[in-house]
């Protein structure tokens, strides 16, 4: 790809003169291929939450140049103010026709567009911020940090050659295409696969005593509430796979739901972690990834969230306060002890976490002793099988006929 690499005069200065460079190799991993960040300075792994492991423009671009890498990508952070809309599946690469709701949010956001390197479709940089919601809904998602875009400078004719400011447009595309509708549910589809087609069950589940809105709100005010809103926001930053991401959301759900699967199952897919991997089959028995990792975060909790007096007095609610009833306000000290046991709880998560982190690190362990051992064995069957031609051989070569 090094020969179509973009060259500073494609791309706004907004962005090339940010040091927010890497490169990328694609390599297959489980049967598919996978962009992976490379370090343009070392040509080692790069991370998106280690700026050590970027570079400035011109450095990405050499080294790409040099095949030693497939492209170049930016890398989003806190420190600036830009937003990356990526739109997936919407372009036929042979006639450039492009899909009615794409270009509706390429011509709302009106800045900087290009288009993706599958040429099936395009990347929307905009100067703004995202609202505080999940920011990935079928094939839209949208970037703010500690991801990164692979460029190409393939620059879509009609949109401007800036990075422009539209953090109005942007909350609006968000509202219309990514926000949580109340009317979604989670359903099963002809393939056996579950698919978002409406939503019907935000009340109370079985196992749980909030709805999934409600939850979320308490989660996010929580004490741990900064955590749940990054992980709910789809960011991996602080965990050294997008796989330990995706256990240390769903341990919260876990606390938060009651141990509710099926609860656990619907929010996660609203979160911004959610990818196709989550359906897909990884175990002998036929369970999904989502399923094994829900499975194993109820596994690994063993207290739930159960709301105090104290706090559903505090809940929101629709109906208007009757000041003639003569029940008196909680006291000072039962607000604090249901303060203690709720921050008593979130200790547990965070002793929870930690014991499946350590259970997923050994079982990744013992997967990997498991690989050298079936490969000690396979050296020592062709040192066998090797050994045993040779002395065939010789046999025979000391018979007198």
């Amino acid at each position: 790809m090094s020969e179509s690499l973009p060259t500073e005069s494609d791309l706004p200065a907004a962005l090339t003169t940010r040091d927010q460079w890497l490169c990328w190799r694609a390599e297959e991993r489980d049967g598919k291929i996978t962009k992976v960040p490379v370090d343009p300075n070392s040509g080692s792994f790069a991370s998106t939450t280690d700026s050590a492991t970027w570079s400035d423009f011109e450095t990405a671009t050499d080294r790409a140049r040099n095949r030693s890498a497939d492209g170049i990508g930016f890398v989003f952070t806190d420190e600036d103010p830009i937003v990356g809309v990526n739109l997936d599946d919407c372009r036929i690469p042979e006639t450039g026709k492009t899909r009615e709701w794409a270009t509706d949010i390429i011509d709302r956001l009106e800045s900087f567009t290009e288009i993706s390197p599958s040429g099936t479709g395009y990347h929307v940089l905009v100067d703004g911020s995202l609202p505080d919601d999940r920011n990935r809904k079928g094939d839209i998602e949208c970037y703010e940090t500690a991801r990164f875009f692979t460029v190409t400078g393939d620059h879509v004719d009609g949109t401007p050659m800036t990075v422009e400011s539209r953090t109005e447009a942007l909350e609006a595309v968000h509202s219309e295409y990514l926000r949580e509708d109340d009317s979604e549910a989670s359903t099963e589809g002809s393939n056996g696969e579950k698919t978002t087609i409406g939503r019907t069950e935000t009340d109370a589940t079985p196992g749980s005593s909030l709805s999934d809105q409600d939850l979320i709100k308490r989660a996010k005010n929580a004490a741990n509430g900064e955590k749940f809103a990054r992980l709910w926001r789809g960011s991996t930053a602080g965990y050294e796979s997008h796989s330990e991401a995706d256990m240390a959301l769903c341990a919260l759900l876990a606390f938060w739901t009651g141990g509710d699967a099926a609860q656990m199952d619907r929010l996660f897919r609203d979160s911004g972690l959610c990818r196709e991997k989550w359906d897909e089959r990884h175990f002998a028995d036929g369970s999904t990834y989502g399923e094994k990792t829900i499975e194993r975060a109820i596994a690994g909790t063993d207290e739930f969230y159960e709301p105090t007096e104290a706090s559903e007095r505090d809940a929101p609610s629709n109906q208007t306060a009757n000041t003639d009833v003569g029940t008196a306000p909680p006291t000072a000290t039962s607000l604090r002890a249901a303060q203690r046991r709720e921050a008593d709880h979130l200790r547990r998560i965070e002793e929870l976490e930690s014991k499946l982190q350590n259970a997923i690190d050994e079982i990744d362990q013992l997967e990997t002793e498991l690989e050298a051992e079936r490969e000690r064995r396979r050296e020592l069957k062709a040192e066998f099988d090797s050994k045993h031609n040779t002395d065939s051989s010789e046999e025979r070569s000391w018979l007198p006929w």
